[in-house]
């Protein structure tokens, strides 16, 4: 298979405006917008079997509108783009900052980021990790997937590369890319999601990905894959099998190119992020999924997978843990000349009327009920250049869902038709900041989420910049149950500093004491891009009081000296986790960190791991 990338520059990517009437296309009518891709589409070859071609390339509309009606996740950049060169400047990229509360270990392996051919490929952002008593897997963006023909030894050839540790973190084997035997038509693009789970004696991991294809047309899917450790202690290993379909787009345009071809452009499926519940062995993947019809929006949708029975047998869809089954929706009708459409398992949000963006969907779920719980950014980068989302009538809220129990039966469709109640947060978005350093613009303020059983709470942290134009980590709870707000306002988790960044902040789980791990990216002033990762550890969801901070970070990194092929650079999201067990609370007492750590240059995925409160 060859790869058909071109290698562009980039320091910031620029918001334009693209006026769009917020009407849908009549049956077998060709809009200006979709003329435009017609005319594209005509212009190019027909791609060969296997290439790899870009979205863009393809004449894709979603690549089109991408920085312009709004911005999306690094995979879409990738899938859209191909690699991007940010080019770091000159100057010492790591500062010794000396002991802090955890080991910093890097999960990947530089010298296996090279290709077949021998080029090193630059950059590993994105990151997401779990754990399972001794065992670690952390899963990445990973550039060598860029520049890697299919097939390739360890699956090099795709975008979502992992690491195994097998002694609780102290070191990883850097395993390349996710398994796909489908790698000629379809790959594993990245933004990855990790969720452990033991159960019947063994352990499994879940790795989530956008898996797209490889000609920019058609239907694009997100994938995951069952990985099993395979015997015990410092020596076990870690099997993966093949793709898992567990969400696809719901919707998709046929356009006429020519008397004898027709080509499919489908909605755009992105920022996949899992929450499993092991009381109830089910899995949970939320997403984006930018349509193709006007006013261009996106639904944040659900799917549900389920992972078998305690004694790991089939459950009700006949999943298993190594098997999982994901009922994610109905394939695709044509209802015109040149739509098809489906439905998603769960539509959690509708697409906004004037096309703002609902992104950075997360899970979480309450393991004594079976509640889950959603999270999204509402009107994120459309607010800025867009100018039907600029207005007073469209604030920008983190949003927060709550799914009853009964509505995530193991079937196609879910029963619901949508979140059984819903709040929201204002939002003062640091997606206005040009952040030094960090080659995406606009930066994002994505909740993350977390069910507290022993409190009673559900809790939202995200970056704002009510306070500092380059944020505060703030956290909002609510009571489980009515979703009414806890706190009277949400209460700042960083300790006072001089206006320096805070940003990309995590959480996942609960302590077993039913208190709150949260991590973030953190800089001491304005006048430095030398950046750490801080903490608060052991936060009660019902304080009202900013809690004490410990550094994570032993080296600090100055993201300005740093050299990559991905945007953005060092993700737009961190993330951590509470180490998992096979009985209730179903966690055990270790955190485990993981970030894109610039010290060597070159980003990598960086775990470290310290006790949980």
């Amino acid at each position: 298979m060859r790869r058909s990338w071109w290698l562009t520059t980039v320091t910031t990517v620029p918001v334009t405006v693209l006026a769009l009437a917020a009407v849908a296309p009549q049956a077998g009518a060709v809009s200006a917008p979709r003329a435009r891709h017609v005319s594209a589409a005509r212009s190019r070859p027909v791609p060969e079997a296997g290439r790899l071609t870009t979205g863009a390339q393809a004449g894709n509309p979603f690549c089109s509108r991408l920085g312009k009606q709004y911005e999306a996740s690094s995979a879409a950049q990738a899938y859209c783009f191909g690699p991007q060169l940010n080019k770091g400047a000159h100057g010492l990229p790591a500062i010794a900052e000396g002991p802090s509360a955890a080991r910093n270990v890097d999960a990947a392996r530089p010298s296996e980021d090279v290709s077949p051919a021998g080029v090193s490929a630059q950059g590993q952002s994105e990151v997401s990790i779990a754990a399972a008593g001794p065992y670690v897997v952390e899963a990445w963006n990973d550039s060598t997937g860029f520049i890697t023909a299919c097939p390739a030894p360890m699956s090099k050839e795709e975008i979502t590369g992992l690491g195994f540790s097998a002694n609780g973190g102290k070191s990883f084997t850097d395993l390349g890319g996710l398994p796909n035997a489908n790698c000629g038509k379809l790959t594993y693009f990245g933004d990855p999601s990790v969720a452990a789970y033991r159960v019947a004696g063994h352990t499994f991991f879940y790795i989530s990905s956008l898996y797209l294809t490889n000609n920019g047309l058609g239907r694009e899917q997100i994938a995951l894959d069952a990985c099993e450790v395979a015997g015990t202690g410092g020596t076990a290993t870690l099997s993966c099998g093949q793709p898992v379909i567990a969400a696809a787009s719901s919707q998709c345009q046929l356009i006429k190119i020519s008397p004898t071809r027709t080509v499919k452009f489908c909605s755009f499926t992105d920022k996949d992020f899992l929450a499993i519940d092991p009381a109830h062995g089910k899995l949970y993947l939320t997403y984006s999924d930018f349509q193709v019809t006007r006013p261009f929006g996106d639904p944040v949708d659900m799917s549900a997978c389920d992972l078998g029975n305690a004694a790991g047998g089939a459950g009700p869809a006949g999943g298993t843990p190594a098997a999982p089954v994901c009922e994610h929706g109905t394939p695709l009708v044509q209802v015109s000349n040149n739509l098809q459409l489906a439905k998603p398992y769960l539509q959690v949000a509708e697409a906004n009327s004037l096309g703002c963006v609902n992104e950075g969907a997360y899970p979480a779920v309450d393991t004594r009920t079976g509640t889950a719980y959603v999270g999204y950014e509402f009107n994120w980068s459309s607010s800025l250049g867009f100018p039907p989302c600029e207005s007073a009538s469209t604030p920008v809220q983190n949003v927060l869902d709550k799914v009853a129990a009964r509505c995530l039966t193991l079937t196609a469709v879910s029963p619901c038709k949508g979140p059984s109640a819903r709040t929201a947060v204002p939002v003062v978005s640091m997606e206005g900041a040009s952040i030094p350093g960090y080659n995406r613009f606009p930066g994002s303020d994505f909740p993350r989420l977390a069910v507290s059983d022993k409190f009673g709470t559900v809790s939202m942290v995200w970056n704002d910049a009510r306070a500092h134009p380059y944020g505060d980590i703030l956290m909002q709870s609510f009571h489980k149950n009515s979703l009414d707000p806890v706190q009277a306002t949400p209460v700042r988790l960083d300790q006072p500093h001089n206006g320096g960044l805070s940003f990309l902040p995590a959480l996942r789980t609960p302590s077993s004491s039913g208190r709150l791990d949260v991590t973030w990216y953190t800089r001491a002033s304005t006048a430095t891009a030398v950046t750490n990762v801080a903490a608060a550890i052991g936060v009660s969801p019902v304080t009202t009081a900013t809690p004490t901070n410990v550094r994570i970070t032993n080296v600090a990194s100055n993201w300005l000296f740093n050299s990559s092929l991905i945007v953005p650079n060092f993700g737009d999201y961190t993330d951590n986790a509470v180490s998992v067990t096979a009985q209730a609370p179903f966690v055990g007492s270790t955190l485990f960190v993981a970030w894109s750590d610039g010290r060597s240059g070159i980003p990598q995925p960086f775990e470290a791991h310290l006790p949980s409160r």
